[in-house]
């Protein structure tokens, strides 16, 4: 059997690299159903629980959409996993005091990150198709609802929340492991300024221009936009993009200085202990 040696810095070399990541996580996934079933428990919990609601106030003729709640909850979903599935994978090389075995490997930040991001990806999808098959199947709405705005508002989602998980993964490396309770809980600070459940239109005016500097009130909003038979709000969409490319240039910002302090006072070496 003979192998194949790759130039370190070419593009064949990065990608092998990056999908070793992939594996390694997948490969940790597999042999834990412990971590497979929390990856759909909480979203079909809360799912159902919405789903009732939205039941109980057709019954009592509330003038509302069920669409609404139901399209927010799976929307939410995918913020909310993008988020904590980057953060926890980076938190489980911590635990696993792996950490510090990563960074001495050839294997650069950059491509750790995406291999990090590919996984979570992978994630957040299957979490997804089964809430929107279980939202199908038990109170007939169906994503496809959405029409073309469906990528979109999801892409816009993902960078968000990717984003976000970089924010509780710097403030690891910079404060050490008793910060890990940023990285999965920062997405719901977002929660009650993105207008999830209900119109940005009913916060407080300061809070009111708060919400609009984030990309997931846009997305919201133009969610119940087309759900109430409206046209998909392209120049809505296409703000929430320019703000996500300038929270995501930020937060690669931080993670690196982040890294850089983390290696420069030896904080590396105490997640390996």
């Amino acid at each position: 059997m003979t192998s194949v040696t790759l130039p370190p810095l070419s593009l064949a070399a990065r990608r092998t690299r990056v999908m070793g990541v992939v594996r390694r996580d997948f490969a940790a996934l597999r042999r834990s159903p412990i971590r497979m079933f929390e990856i759909l428990f909480w979203p079909t919990i809360e799912l159902v629980l919405w789903g009732f609601v939205t039941l109980f106030l057709q019954a009592q003729r509330v003038p509302f959409v069920v669409a609404f709640l139901l399209g927010a909850v799976l929307l939410w979903q995918v913020l909310q996993k993008a988020s904590n599935e980057i953060s926890i994978a980076f938190l489980e090389d911590i635990w696993s005091r792996n950490l510090l075995n990563v960074q001495v490997s050839p294997l650069s930040s950059a491509e750790y990150l995406t291999g990090l991001v590919l996984f979570s990806l992978g994630k957040v999808a299957l979490a997804v198709a089964v809430m929107a098959g279980l939202a199908l199947g038990l109170y007939g709405f169906g994503l496809a609802s959405l029409g073309v705005g469906l990528v979109p508002f999801m892409g816009v989602l993902l960078v968000l929340g990717w984003s976000l998980g970089l924010v509780g993964i710097a403030a690891v490396l910079r404060f050490g492991e008793n910060a890990q309770v940023i990285a999965w809980s920062l997405v719901f600070v977002v929660q009650p300024l993105a207008g999830i459940f209900y119109p940005i239109s009913v916060l407080p005016e300061p809070l009111r221009t708060i919400s609009w500097l984030l990309p997931a009130s846009h997305v919201f909003e133009g969610m119940r936009t087309v759900m109430g038979g409206g046209a998909v709000p392209w120049d809505r969409l296409a703000w929430a993009g320019g703000l996500n490319v300038v929270y995501l240039a930020g937060t690669v910002g931080l993670f690196a200085w982040a890294l850089r302090y983390a290696r420069r006072h030896g904080k590396l070496s105490r997640f390996g202990d």
